[in-house]
């Protein structure tokens, strides 16, 4: 079964919204998908605008969702990511991103309604 984690992500102090995507694409997404390959099935970042238009101070910038094929997967995969210079190169490159002491990160259980049930 299908193991997917959701982290919040929130931009560090100063950089512009434009900054932060372009550096999240453009740099920080190789990373990812590097340290995930042979691990992850799915690797998205899916980044927030305020329905409202109004880019006011929120949680997070972003929503990454990474799936694994299956929790013993995701468990091997967060024990190499957490090899001293694999977890040096993320948190270095995080920290020209992030706010790091933002980050959140969950495992989800999904319930989904079926909308054509009536």
């Amino acid at each position: 079964m299908t193991c997917t984690v959701i982290t919040l992500l929130k931009r560090r102090e100063g950089m512009s919204k434009d900054d932060f995507i372009a550096y999240y694409e453009e740099n920080h997404r190789r990373i990812g998908e590097q340290v995930l390959a042979g691990y992850a099935t799915r690797y998205v970042r899916r980044y927030l605008f305020p329905m409202d238009g109004e880019d006011q101070t929120s949680d997070a910038d972003v929503v990454m969702e990474i799936d694994f094929p299956d929790r013993a997967t995701m468990e091997r995969f967060f024990a190499v990511a957490g090899q001293p210079d694999t977890a040096a190169m993320i948190a270095e490159d995080e920290a020209r991103l992030f706010d790091r002491s933002r980050i959140r990160s969950f495992t989800i259980e999904e319930h989904a309604s079926d909308l054509d049930a009536g």
